[in-house]
């Protein structure tokens, strides 16, 4: 095939059966939790996130990421020289590490010990003949108060949650959402076709063992084609698309001061940040052999 046809190929969604064993793995998740005798009586949401939920997964990568979400207590984030007092929020009555064994719990009384492993971040939930792979991610709301007045913090909330390693990480997923159905209609729909397309792509390069693929997160390929100025995605073929979308991820890659204002789909967490299990450079050697490996002149 042509680049064009293959790119055509690759920027498909993954097939109904696919998506059928999908659904079905996040209907059944939130089946464990509503069965919780305890867990069903907390205020709790149960909701699909990243790029199941955004629909710019492939096949290959195709688990589903669900997260389950304790809305109180919850973790906040206050203004140099505030304290939760100073908004009236209490002590919470349970800590996030019983919240988590709870979920395990859950989990593991729905679909049995073999099924549930147990990581640093979230639970997964193999697969079967019936369901994908799932990650499951235990976490509180995160409330990110500004300082602008009394009930000041950002909205949508953000999720937070603790590795078993002690470390504390935020996320914005609901933002994170909206903005990528934004940026698909105003690039007539090319958006997630550019993402799947780099997405098979970098698994392409690792099946031919070009070291620059490895270890490249999908978030960050989708975070950094949801950069790209939507008039780049506008061209009569999908090979122009794709050569505008990866020569613009390669130049805005080039030094540090030209992406450190460059955020994550959310549009709140900077994508170069010290913090992020990435760097500028990893993303910028995967985007130069990218280059090559397509052949562009």
């Amino acid at each position: 095939m042509s680049w064009e046809d293959t790119f055509r190929s690759w920027g498909s969604p993954p097939g109904k059966t696919e998506k059928e064993k999908m659904e079905n793995t996040e209907n059944a998740i939130k089946k464990a939790i509503h069965n919780d005798e305890r867990l069903s009586s907390m205020d709790i949401l149960v909701f699909a996130q990243g790029s199941y939920k955004a629909r710019t997964n492939v096949k290959q990568d195709s688990d589903v990421d669900v997260c389950v979400r304790l809305n109180s207590p919850f973790f906040a984030r206050y203004p140099e020289g505030k304290t939760r007092e100073d908004y009236g929020n209490i002590e919470g009555s349970i800590s996030f590490a019983e919240f988590k064994n709870l979920v395990e719990i859950a989990l593991i009384n729905h679909f049995g010990s073999d099924t549930v492993s147990r990581g640093n971040k979230a639970f997964d939930v193999h697969s079967n003949s019936y369901r994908v792979d799932a990650d499951v991610l235990p976490a509180l709301a995160y409330r990110y108060y500004n300082g602008d007045g009394e009930n000041d913090y950002i909205k949508p909330v953000g999720v937070g949650f603790l590795t078993d390693r002690g470390v504390r990480i935020n996320n914005w997923p609901k933002q994170a959402y909206n903005n990528g159905v934004k940026k698909q209609s105003n690039t007539g729909e090319r958006y997630k076709k550019m993402v799947r397309i780099m997405k098979k792509m970098r698994n392409k390069m690792q099946e031919d063992d070009i070291a620059a693929a490895m270890d490249v997160p999908s978030f960050l390929i989708e975070s950094l084609v949801w950069n790209v100025p939507d008039n780049g995605f506008n061209h009569d073929d999908y090979y122009d698309d794709v050569r505008y979308v990866i020569a613009y991820c390669f130049n805005k890659t080039l030094k540090d001061e030209e992406c450190k204002e460059m955020c994550e789909v959310n549009d709140i967490k900077y994508l170069f940040h010290s913090s992020q299990p990435w760097t500028r450079e990893q993303a910028h050697n995967f985007f130069s052999a990218a280059w090559d490996y397509v052949g562009f002149d």
